[in-house]
């Protein structure tokens, strides 16, 4: 990439591309300026197994592994990796592409071997960062890179939880969240949500009653409540019974929505909680796994006008909160057994090392390998938070 050309120049060139356009763009972007003989970006299909070239569709090429090879492994590390190709003459650049923490994919650059530094690798890094912040809002105006994450259809259902949610991580100083959801291609009724401020952050779980269709309208009525309550600047208890009477003068009762709601003070560390069903939260600190025992409170829906009450616990740097929906924690197999607390807890503690989104990815396969099953006959959720705490420097941004 020709230093001399200022950064923002990459950057307002892809912003002019049409939004189906934009790998286009980028190949010829990174030949005219990088001498780049192949530009292929990779999206992270739903279920986060594979990565997808995005080419012009239905049409597309044959699929890398997420988690092996040298795209797998830029994708899982987040680190640049370079390839050693068969030609000498060639290698092959693999940058991971990130939205304020959200893992989107891997840009594959083939590039002359003679070309490759350190610092070209960097600048890479940056247009690839520039590109997928292209790709995220693109996918208001096309269906291209939705339709190209998707190793098979999804269910309706699905669809309405997968265009709810936020995006399946985010990332600031104080934290870092990672979230995974499945069935990914038939998921009905878990969700998650959160919203961040300057010292703020609102995390919620939700699982709503019931399956496919039902349970999606029902969870899309619950998340669209609590975020117009949270928007219109109301306290999280009342976040909740707002929600609360929302689902209850829909469904009158029939059915309801189990929601974690968490409320962090990024300064201090203090999360205000209210429990109103089913998800359970773990907090791991240091080598200790501990369920934090919130007091329980009615499902949102389930009466009317059911009143919440807040409840206070404390996080510190290096603490990782999971939480987990009844899909993770109540799973049956097809005979009956149940998941079960220990084996839950050998799992948490089995990812404690890996990042948030591995964590989080990880919980689920080992919730299915527990079944010795790929499929799970209940929605399972998890987000996995760590906690860094905000420093002193930090405090006055």
């Amino acid at each position: 990439m020709n230093t001399s050309e200022p950064a923002a120049s990459a950057e307002s060139l892809l912003r002019a591309a049409p939004p189906h356009a934009l790998v286009a763009t980028a190949g010829h972007l990174l030949a005219e300026r990088t001498g780049a003989q192949e530009v292929t970006l990779l999206l992270a299909d739903y279920g986060l197994t594979v990565l997808q070239p995005v080419t012009h569709l239905p049409h597309t090429g044959e699929p890398v592994p997420a988690h092996d090879g040298p795209a797998g492994r830029a994708f899982t590390t987040q680190a640049p990796v370079v390839e050693v190709t068969r030609d000498p003459a060639t290698e092959v650049v693999h940058l991971p592409i990130t939205v304020r923490g959200d893992r989107l994919g891997v840009l594959s650059v083939r590039l002359p071997s003679h070309a490759v530094d350190a610092a070209l690798v960097l600048r890479l890094g940056d247009f690839a960062t520039a590109l997928g912040h292209e790709v995220d809002t693109a996918g208001r105006d096309t269906d291209l890179y939705l339709q190209a994450r998707r190793t098979r259809r999804l269910t309706l259902a699905a669809e309405m939880q997968w265009q709810l949610l936020p995006g399946r991580g985010c990332a600031r100083q104080e934290y870092v969240i990672g979230a995974h959801l499945e069935p990914a291609y038939a998921i009905g009724g878990d969700n998650f949500d959160w919203s961040t401020s300057a010292d703020h952050l609102t995390l919620t779980v939700t699982d709503g009653m019931g399956q496919g269709i039902d349970a999606s309208l029902l969870t899309s009525l619950a998340v669209g409540a609590l975020r117009n309550a949270r928007r219109a600047g109301i306290g999280l208890a009342d976040q909740a019974c707002l929600a609360d009477q929302a689902i209850y003068a829909q469904y009158g009762g029939k059915v309801y929505a189990s929601t974690l709601l968490l409320h962090f003070a990024l300064d201090s560390g203090t999360v205000h909680a209210v429990d109103a069903g089913s998800p359970q939260l773990f907090r791991l600190r240091g080598m200790t796994i501990e369920q934090i025992e919130l007091e329980a409170q009615l499902p949102l829906g389930m009466f009317e006008e059911t009143p919440y009450e807040e409840q206070t616990f404390h996080v510190e740097p290096g603490d990782r909160l999971i939480a987990v929906s009844s899909g993770v924690h109540g799973a049956r197999s097809a005979d009956g057994g149940l998941f079960g607390e220990r084996a839950l807890r050998q799992t948490l503690g089995a990812a404690r090392l890996a990042p948030p989104h591995e964590a989080a990815r990880s919980i689920v396969a080992g919730l299915m390998e527990h079944f010795g099953s790929r499929h799970l006959t209940a929605d399972a959720a998890v987000v996995c938070l760590d906690w860094n705490g905000r420093g002193i420097d930090a405090r006055s941004l």
